[in-house]
């Protein structure tokens, strides 16, 4: 009980230190933005003002924020990353301002790395890297190093930083207590599910601190992109690879959060854009599977329209059910067809049963008529994000927890693009990965694989209780020399039936 106590106050007392943290540094209502608050929030953010700090006068909001973050911890600056992604939402100087905390934070001393190179592989340095150099890029987490291993083979060396598992956990407990305290203190917030959303970055933040579990990631991920042409991923080199260190073959490229690399010769930076996205759906929508956190940070291009990823620390997983309803909602935006969005929506537990599917779908032909045959540039984000959250409030939706990393990327992936390509239009880059999903998942002879694929099932689960000696439910009792063999040989027999009458479909 005391321990619990003591962690819990100490996560309490974490948080003040943030918002202390943010209030000195003028980083939480900036003054900035006085001339387009609401008289009220002025009030309060004046007053906070009294208690700023000399730093408070020292640079851009986004330059305070940075500092602010940087000095927060990693969870702190995962947000910045993210919200620097968003310059068509908050400013491209404020969006610029936060970029220094995708890769540019300061490094760790090179032995210390060294070290823990040695003490993870269990072998001298010198014996598996020849060569082992600088710090190239240090991020919240870990930083990467530029080697060569003893076959003349360029690699990249991440290290986790030391005593990073512990200050994980208490910035953990800190953004639980904050979730925690929204739900509780505001309750319009509620249906975002801030604990949810909490748990789900935390557990995805675990996963972040063994290597091992990045360098599986980025294998699976290596095999999906290897199937499109839009973005690949560097080979593992597993004798490289321990809890606390992962060694993947060098992405080579320029890159993309370095300002000159959108200058470069040749760069195509609007099919670069239209890559990105389409790599990103076919990897959710295709595979179930995807990068989770495509910042600038962790992309490389190679003109005039490669795009390298690293960084596999975050994968997001979509289940086959989700993928449907996100390919309908997709399809259906794409096709202008909103009463089909809203179907997709009632169908997926999105929106409660209770509510007027046809007053749903009018409230979405609201919000995408906007979007349609405009360019990004032309587009206020913010505005069109505000009528979204009215309308979401409005139907009683609720955050789905299981989709916080997949609109987390997207909402990244998406600035991302835009930074590249100002006009990038996303509906267009989406459509022919989003057909494709349709025509081969909702054609007729994908209808009769999926009822093949049912009949297994229930064929399989059949024999399993005839093995098991009880007889199905409403199924005539087999005789006593029926096993479970001829009941999976009946199943095998509608299955070929099946996929025969598919092949003929098709």
């Amino acid at each position: 009980m005391r321990g619990g106590f003591s962690r819990t106050m100490g996560a309490f007392f974490r948080l003040l230190a943030a918002g202390w943290t943010l209030v000195r540094a003028d980083a939480l209502i900036p003054r900035e933005l006085d001339a387009v608050l609401p008289g009220g929030v002025r009030t309060l953010a004046r007053g906070l003002r009294l208690f700023a700090g000399r730093q408070a006068r020292q640079g851009r909001p986004g330059e305070r924020l940075a500092r602010s973050l940087e000095g927060l911890g990693p969870v702190a600056i995962k947000l910045g990353q993210v919200l620097s992604t968003r310059a068509d939402i908050f400013g491209s100087v404020f969006a610029t301002d936060l970029a220094r905390l995708k890769d540019a934070l300061p490094p760790f001393p090179l032995e210390q790395a060294k070290a823990e190179v040695e003490r993870e592989l269990g072998k001298p340095l010198a014996e598996i890297f020849p060569v082992f150099g600088a710090v190239v890029g240090a991020a919240s987490l870990a930083q990467a190093h530029r080697a060569t291993l003893a076959d003349g083979r360029e690699v990249a060396v991440k290290v986790l930083r030391p005593g990073i598992e512990r200050r994980v956990a208490q910035d953990s407990a800190t953004l639980l207590m904050a979730g925690e305290l929204i739900e509780t203190l505001f309750p319009l917030a509620r249906r975002l599910e801030p604990v949810a959303f909490a748990q789900t970055v935390i557990r995805s933040l675990q996963l972040e601190l063994d290597m091992r579990f990045e360098a599986a990631g980025a294998a699976e991920l290596a095999e999906v992109m290897a199937r499109d042409s839009w973005m690949r991923a560097p080979t593992v080199v597993w004798d490289g690879v321990a809890k606390r260190v992962l060694t993947l073959e060098w992405a080579g490229g320029l890159p993309l959060s370095d300002p000159a690399t959108l200058d470069a010769a040749g760069l195509d930076r609007k099919a670069v854009a239209d890559n990105l996205i389409r790599a990103f759906l076919a990897q959710a929508l295709d595979h179930g599977v995807f990068h989770a956190d495509l910042h600038e940070g962790n992309l490389f291009v190679v003109p005039p329209t490669g795009i390298v990823a690293v960084d596999f620390g975050i994968v997001g997983r979509l289940a086959p059910e989700t993928r449907r309803y996100l390919a309908e909602i997709l399809y259906g935006f794409l096709t202008r067809d909103y009463p089909r969005v809203a179907r997709a929506h009632f169908d997926a537990g999105y929106v409660p049963a209770h509510h007027d599917a046809d007053a749903f779908a009018q409230a979405l032909r609201a919000v995408g008529e906007p979007v349609f045959g405009r360019a990004a540039s032309e587009l206020s984000m913010s505005r069109l994000l505000a009528l979204l959250f009215e309308i979401t409030a409005l139907f009683d939706m609720r955050l789905r927890p299981e989709l916080v990393l997949l609109q987390k990327t997207m909402v990244t992936v998406e600035g991302v693009a835009r930074r590249l390509w100002p006009d990038h239009d996303l509906w267009a880059a989406a459509d022919p990965v989003v057909r494709r999903w349709i025509a081969r998942e909702l054609s007729p002879t994908a209808r009769v694989r999926d009822f093949a694929d049912d009949a297994v099932r229930a064929l399989r689960a059949i024999a399993r209780m005839a093995e098991a000696g009880a007889a199905p439910p409403a199924v005539i009792e087999p005789a006593p020399e029926t096993s479970g063999m001829a009941w999976l040989a009946a199943g095998a027999a509608i299955a070929g039936a099946a996929f025969l009458l598919a092949r003929l479909l098709g």
